[in-house]
């Protein structure tokens, strides 16, 4: 994630606090100014880390922390507060009309910001929640921009509105709501055109789109990439058109991240979504709590629970908490647990959302010797060839591997005979352990056995 290296810095921090039995007013102000330090090097906007410091302190060195029982976790607890209060405290939805009245959104962003792709992940969103969206084609000057958003509407069952490049798009955006009225579309998403970068024509063309159609939410997207950019366009776009709120993408990558920690505080403007990924399902609603949750290395686990729900299938989940319960799972089961973890976004997107194991743990891209997230994965997939290279017959019955069947299976999986071995003994622990705790996978429609890692 894009904190991994803030994350890891201030465990480092709080480590030392966390080593001392009482604190001073000098112990508070050396840890404070290597938080300073971290977020500046994390790109969060200068003012915003002064004044964020500055309430930190505050509350630190006063008389109830500094002679409590355990005044180190009483530190991090009001870091912790105050970046929640820093994002924004409370979870922003988009605001929809009333009723059966259209909602129209106009999305809006620099090109490379990932907008037209954002735009049909957040009409997937709503459809999902029993809204019948119309996405429209509003980018007349990218090339293939009409045709992008065509493909990503498909791939999420939702009709794309287009009149081709040769139209204004605000006559576009008329003829749209048209058709929303004619077709019973109770959303309206605007895919409006994106520059190199903020000029004139652009806030102008947006502009008049909101004087020809009534836009109740007007949403800018970030490249959180970009850093420090990301503030200045977003207080720029607030500046001349006004925007309702954010989404920031592409903060999965190995970059500084600061941009969604100071836009609220720059702009007053909330973020709505994070961008985590390119499949049109990574898009998650923004809850500052949880973020601060995860940038703290604190872990995320409501997140990782909705993830779950939403991308694993129900049957199939409590199919495999059955046969986990009377030790009956094979290694198509496995090949079925390798599967949904991928849909969830990998493993090292579900280590980094489980506690202590965020970017302290992990470290940059994942690589430190506690746990490396992008070896597990490797090792991940060289179980997935192992299990590949057997007959079906020997994944639903691996006691009848034998040294000769093992040897076949290490050469067509292209590994040694060795880490065969180690997954068949792996996969007779598992089913020890399981014989000896019947009641470990419960839970309601076997929500806690949804996903195992199969390590």
């Amino acid at each position: 994630m894009a904190f991994d290296s803030l994350t890891e810095k201030l465990q480092n921090v709080f480590r030392s606090l966390r080593s001392k039995g009482r604190l001073t007013e000098d112990d508070v102000k050396t840890a404070l100014r290597e938080v300073k330090m971290a977020l500046l090097e994390a790109d969060v906007n200068f003012k915003v880390v002064k004044n964020f410091i500055k309430s930190v302190q505050e509350r630190a060195v006063g008389q109830d922390v500094m002679n409590g029982l355990n005044p180190g976790q009483m530190v991090i607890k009001i870091v912790n507060e105050e970046l929640v209060s820093l994002m924004g405290s409370e979870t922003t939805e988009i605001r929809l009309q009333p009723g059966k009245e259209t909602t129209v959104i106009m999305m809006a962003g620099l090109q490379g910001a990932g907008k037209t792709t954002t735009t049909a992940k957040l009409a997937g969103k709503f459809k999902l929640k029993g809204k019948k969206p119309l996405l429209v084609a509003c980018d007349v000057y990218r090339p293939a921009a009409i045709k992008q958003l065509q493909i990503n509407g498909e791939k999420q069952g939702v009709e794309v509105f287009s009149m081709g490049e040769n139209h204004k798009p605000s006559n576009i955006a008329k003829a749209a709501m048209e058709h929303a009225a004619k077709n019973g579309n109770n959303l309206v998403i605007l895919d409006t055109a994106g520059r190199l970068h903020i000029d004139e024509d652009m806030m102008a063309e947006l502009q008049e789109i909101k004087e020809t159609v009534t836009v109740h939410q007007t949403i800018l997207v970030v490249d959180a990439m970009t850093g420090q950019d990301a503030v200045n366009v977003a207080s720029e776009f607030n500046e001349k058109i006004g925007i309702d709120g954010v989404i920031v993408t592409k903060l999965d990558g190995d970059t500084r991240g600061g941009a969604a920690l100071s836009i609220k505080a720059v702009t007053g403007c909330p973020i709505l979504y994070v961008g985590m990924g390119e499949k049109l399902s990574d898009l998650e609603q923004f809850y500052p709590d949880r973020m601060a949750s995860r940038i703290l290395g604190m872990g995320d686990i409501l997140t990782l629970i909705e993830k779950a729900e939403a991308d694993i299938d129900e049957e199939k989940a409590k199919e495999m908490s059955q046969k986990l319960k009377k030790a009956q799972f094979d290694f198509e089961d496995y090949l079925e647990s390798m599967k949904q973890m991928r849909k969830m976004g990998g493993l090292g997107n579900i280590l980094g959302m489980l506690p202590g194991l965020g970017g302290g743990m992990l470290g940059k891209a994942g690589k430190t010797p506690e746990i490396d997230s992008d070896e597990a994965q490797k090792k991940m997939e060289r179980m997935e060839a192992i299990i590949y290279s057997m007959t079906v017959k020997e994944r639903r019955n691996p006691d009848i591997l034998n040294p000769s069947r093992k040897h076949r299976i290490a050469k067509g999986a292209g590994v040694d005979i060795s880490e065969v071995n180690k997954l068949c003994k792996q996969y007779e622990q598992m089913k020890k352990m399981m014989k000896q705790m019947p009641g470990m996978m419960g839970g309601r429609g076997g929500k806690k056995g949804k996903f195992k890692l199969p390590f």
